[in-house]
């Protein structure tokens, strides 16, 4: 997303991070990551349950495809450290359009079942579609 900064700004776009994780624990992801957007904590995972995001399954937690994803990470430079949450806890991506409806609801499987952030782009831009 830091890449296509520039797009979401002129697309007028708010991007809000949630997690479920104790306060330490995202200010240190902050730090860490170096996060600009707002990270709200939902510890009662109430936004989590309320856009169907329950809990994955072990394959998709810890298959080939999420290894890969950490591969990627650690080869630019991220250093992972051991979970500290519940770990199949499912995210996701939503957009919600200016009048409060939901444009897009996404719910990953895992950890490496995310949209492309050119596909979030274009549902702003061009509205509705499927991009899977």
């Amino acid at each position: 997303m830091r890449r296509r900064e520039d797009e979401i700004e002129r697309l007028g776009v708010a991007i809000v991070a949630v997690t479920f994780e104790a306060r330490e624990r995202a200010e240190e992801y902050v730090r860490e990551t170096g996060l600009r957007w707002p990270l709200l904590i939902d510890r009662r995972r109430a936004l989590y349950s309320a856009y169907g995001m329950g809990r994955g399954r072990g394959w998709a937690i810890w298959g080939p495809a999420s290894w890969w994803v950490y591969i990627k990470l650690i080869a630019r430079g991220r250093r992972l450290r051991r979970p500290t949450g519940d770990i199949h806890q499912l995210g996701g991506d939503v957009l919600v359009d200016p009048a409060g409806r939901v444009a897009l609801r996404h719910v990953g499987k895992g950890p490496a079942d995310r949209p492309a952030v050119a596909a979030l782009l274009d549902q702003v831009r061009h509205g509705p579609r499927d991009f899977r």
